[in-house]
């Protein structure tokens, strides 16, 4: 399945149906890693596969071109989803050079035995000429490994963008207009949600930098490649790099004897009405790739847990130290929950908002043992400003 961008460029990749987890994300619809190889007086390939798909790289190459026709081997991010085959493309290749940055020459020593490697190293805008058409390398640092670059070529206005608008998303159509369009947003926006969201001013500079490129196609290194709805990508970007909050209020909440979850109930209760966009969640009967998603765009949340030992519930204390890495900004919130003995689950998870800077709307909730009407009512009431805040956070976003 070699599939034709340009005339003599092709996506050589590999279509993974059956992966779901991808170092904690649950890839719930595959993913690809995606290789694309440039004829033209030289020949490159740009990236190549994971290492247990090198064997159908392998076999797919010679359909296009011979191994002593390739010149470059341009790796734009040494993580192992994108160089894991290079050892054996190297050995196959034997005129080619390793194209890359400086950065990425001293990571790829650190995965792979590169002694007989032979490097090229590029510097930021550096171009490297094929013939007619040539390679331009824009550095992308912390977008999201040190050493990303992305790979242009002019000539074509072609971006090849590393893991920036890329999905976790196998499928059969290779292109934008060959997908769901609704579909492969929404696998873009998780895949920026549990990967890209902690860099988003680095990924701000970086669309700046695009925008200053004339881009007909982006090809990413997963999912589908955009050519229709290139506008549509970019502009999802650019709210998400910022965390744009919607008018959306998130009530998140584990439970033991069902004491916290009535209590989320009641927030949650207080929290619906026509112009806000309300869900509630139990953690451990939710995805936490969903649940990262689903911050990234909420405006408001709530999070609920019982005190278990002193301490949080272990799914919430698990969610919570997930989201202090990914590092959602601009959110509001507040903690809520029961206890017997000892108070310390909401406290805690209230930390871990305040870590986060999140705005914190008032003190935590907190039931001993099972919650009386009053503590229901309260719940209510602050669920209503949940709901209150997320539209006024919304509204001064717009």
């Amino acid at each position: 399945m070699d599939v034709r961008l340009r005339e003599n460029i092709y996506w050589v990749g590999c279509v993974d149906w059956t992966v779901r987890d991808f170092h904690g994300y649950h890839t719930h619809k595959g993913s690809t890693y995606n290789a694309y190889l440039l004829g033209d007086e030289k020949t490159a390939l740009i990236d190549t596969v994971k290492a247990p798909f090198a064997g159908q790289l392998l076999r797919r190459l010679p359909e296009l071109t011979s191994f002593d026709r390739i010149d470059f081997v341009v790796c734009n991010h040494a993580e192992p989803d994108h160089s894991g085959a290079l050892p054996e493309v190297m050995r196959a290749c034997p005129r080619a050079e390793l194209v890359c940055n400086e950065k990425c020459r001293a990571a790829l020593g650190r995965h792979y035995d590169t002694s007989a490697w032979k490097f090229r190293v590029v510097s930021n805008g550096e171009r490297l000429s094929l013939g007619r058409r040539g390679l331009t390398f824009i550095d992308t640092p912390m977008a999201h490994w040190p050493e990303s670059m992305f790979t242009y070529v002019a000539e074509e206005k072609l971006l090849f963008s590393m893991d920036a608008f890329g999905q976790h998303y196998a499928s059969s159509g290779r292109f934008d207009d060959e997908e769901p369009l609704d579909a492969v947003l929404e696998e873009a926006r998780t895949y920026y949600a549990n990967i890209v969201m902690p860099y988003g001013k680095q990924v701000a500079r970086v669309l700046d930098r695009a925008a200053g490129l004339e881009i007909d196609t982006i090809a990413p290194s997963h999912g589908i490649i955009w050519r229709k709805h290139i506008g549509d990508i970019l502009a999802a970007y650019r709210d998400w790099v910022i965390c744009r909050p919607k008018a959306k209020a998130l009530v998140i909440y584990d439970s033991m004897w069902q004491s916290t979850e009535k209590m989320a109930q009641a927030v949650m209760e207080g929290a619906i009405r026509p112009d806000v966009d309300a869900k509630l969640y139990h953690v451990r009967r939710s995805d936490i790739t969903v649940l990262a998603s689903e911050i990234l765009d909420a405006a408001a949340i709530a999070f609920g847990t019982p005190t278990l030992n002193g301490t949080m519930m272990p799914e919430m204390a698990a969610l919570l130290t997930y989201l202090k890495g990914l590092r959602p900004a601009g959110k509001a919130g507040f903690t809520f929950g029961s206890y017997g003995w000892a108070k310390g689950g909401a406290r805690e998870a209230e930390d871990f908002l305040k870590e986060m800077r999140f705005e914190i709307l008032g003190e935590p909730i907190q039931s001993q043992f099972v919650p009386t009407g009053e503590i229901l009512e309260e719940c209510r009431a602050r669920g209503r400003e949940l709901s209150d805040k997320a539209i006024a956070l919304a509204s001064r976003a717009r």
